[in-house]
């Protein structure tokens, strides 16, 4: 999938090269690192394994080859692409053998390097997000969900409650689904009640069941959430809206792990991890006397709070490509790339509703794209560059180049030259921009 922000490393001693294919990858809305040495490549913390890493092969001290070995001792595996000058046959059976995507040899067509980068992160990318989610269903990387990564792995396989606190549509229920699937219960019933969604007349026979004739139309026994979660975990969520006279009730299932079905006088017992979740303040609830204090301390024993969208930024575009390939999955489109110019604005955009927000408009574009290019239906509330507003390629049959310059001239607002015009963008001269531009048949009609 191209033109995603897949990130992708650079490894050549030779400053000029490094930096024409760094541009050169950053124009195709990638995102470029470089090093000047196999060495420093293994020094510098590295947040995240690349998409794609273009390797020179003769490297001062460290080799090319010598690094790709070392890389193929720890997991996952880097899709190489291999730079040499020298058309050298035993060094490219050997890096093909090891492994390596693909070997160019320099000077290097643009198009062709472009081309293996694209089939380095294609074919990553499934790893890539199948790895993300080691832990339930959750996609990401930024350090704000590695700490609810790791909160959830201790917690896990403890049978304390849990308190998951956050935004509505940040994944508060994927986060009790993986506290779920790492315990010792995981073989057992999670059992979901939307506190919310249920009457408060009708809650506590929800939770805890009802005899026959307890009340109109009790035309039988009724099982309750508690019991059908023996053994395993009851997800309350939006615990925020159950109704104060039933909290004393839960209050007494929690701590004792019994309770009557209404209508009934014998107690039932069961064995039941609570998590609960809430996108409302409790402690100010219990200040204010809405919810008790009691239960409020009882379901606070592990509290955790699920990061906003905007907090988590770096995720943005990992997630559009999730979204986008699930449902072009769904629908059977054969969608290859998002442009770098939508990906751009989605992650500077504040995302009130987050996740659940960006999966509906991921779904709406997958939905309005009939071509091989996310048409991506841009929020109004993105803040633009020149008041201008991405727009999808006009034809599917477009070259690589020119989606790169259009895209490149929508971000700059049609501004060629200067420290923020498209030439700069794409690292190229003004006029050599121009020349393209000509030779392409693009016109100036981006202001």
């Amino acid at each position: 999938m191209a033109g995603t922000g897949a990130l992708v490393y650079v490894v050549d001693d030779d400053a000029s090269a490094r930096e024409g294919v760094a541009r050169l990858i950053r124009s195709a809305g990638f995102v470029a690192k470089t090093f000047e040495s196999g060495e420093e490549f293994l020094a510098i913390p590295r947040p995240r394994v690349p998409s794609c890493l273009v390797l020179d092969v003769n490297l001062p001290g460290l080799s090319g080859l010598d690094l790709q070995e070392k890389l193929a001792q720890s997991p996952p595996p880097v899709p190489i692409v291999f730079l040499t000058g020298q058309g050298d046959i035993p060094m490219t059976v050997r890096a093909v053998k090891a492994g390596a995507a693909n070997f160019l040899t320099k000077p290097v067509d643009d198009e062709a390097l472009l081309g293996a980068i694209r089939n380095c992160v294609d074919s990553w990318f499934g790893d890539e997000v199948r790895s993300d989610q080691s832990v339930g269903n959750m996609v990401g990387e930024s350090p704000a969900l590695q700490d609810i990564v790791r909160d959830i792995q201790v917690v896990a396989p403890t049978d304390a409650a849990v308190l998951i606190q956050g935004e509505t549509g940040t994944g508060k229920e994927l986060v009790a689904r993986a506290i779920h699937e790492l315990s010792g219960r995981r073989q057992r019933p999670f059992i979901m009640v939307n506190c919310a969604a249920i009457p408060g007349t009708l809650l506590e026979s929800e939770l805890f069941g009802h005899e026959r004739g307890a009340f109109t139309g009790a035309l039988a026994q009724k099982l309750g959430r508690f019991e059908l979660a023996h053994q395993g975990t009851l997800f309350l969520d939006e615990i925020g809206e159950i109704p104060l006279e039933l909290q004393p009730k839960l209050l007494r299932a929690l701590q004792e792990q019994d309770f009557e079905r209404l209508g009934g006088n014998r107690t039932t017992h069961v064995d039941v991890r609570i998590i609960a979740a809430t996108n409302r303040n409790l402690r100010q609830m219990v200040n204010e006397g809405k919810f008790r204090g009691d239960l409020y301390y009882r379901l606070n024993v592990f509290p955790l709070t699920v990061p906003p969208l905007r907090e988590r930024r770096e995720d943005i575009p990992l997630l559009i490509r999730f979204f986008t390939q699930r449902y072009a999955r769904k629908m059977n489109r054969a969608i290859e790339e998002i442009p770098a110019a939508a990906l751009d604005a989605l992650t500077r955009y504040s995302w009130p509703g987050n996740i659940r927000e960006l999966q509906n408009l991921v779904e709406r574009s997958v939905i309005l794209s009939p071509g091989r290019v996310l048409q991506v239906t841009v929020p109004d509330a993105i803040p633009d560059s020149g008041n201008v507003r991405w727009l999808p390629p006009a034809s599917r049959d477009e070259s690589p180049e020119r989606e790169r310059i259009l895209d490149a001239l929508r971000l700059s607002g049609g501004i060629i030259g200067g420290a923020d015009g498209a030439a700069a963008r794409l690292g190229l001269r003004r006029t050599t921009l121009q020349s393209r531009m000509k030779k392409l048949g693009i016109t100036r009609q981006f202001h």
